[in-house]
């Protein structure tokens, strides 16, 4: 016997970016954001806090160049060199992978 009842529930029906406080949502209704987390723990100087940031995609990348010149800029006296500093994208897990099954390239 299928007994049904009207529920109440919260939905996320969308996420703006915490930058520049626009909308992530996608023309067919879908979101697309990225989140930065962080948990500190003990010993760390912020132990017990906890952040979460949703970034939409220019935001996302904006951010990723920001570390990419930060790491150029504190590695300049590096003796390594520009070599370290040409690996590829920081962050970056998987190219190509459209339907999150890693059917694309993986990097480790």
């Amino acid at each position: 016997m299928k007994v049904t009842e009207k529920v109440e529930v919260d939905a996320v029906t969308d996420v703006r970016c915490d930058v520049c406080l626009t909308s992530t949502q996608t023309v067919n209704g879908g979101l697309e954001f990225a989140t930065l987390q962080a948990h500190w723990g003990y010993g760390s100087q912020h132990d017990g806090e906890r952040y979460e940031a949703h970034l939409c995609e220019d935001c996302f990348f904006r951010t990723l160049a920001y570390f990419k010149q930060e790491r150029r800029v504190q590695n300049l006296s590096s003796e390594e060199g520009d070599a370290g500093l040409q690996t590829g994208d920081i962050g970056l897990v998987a190219k190509d992978d459209y339907f999150s099954d890693n059917g694309g390239s993986t990097r480790q």
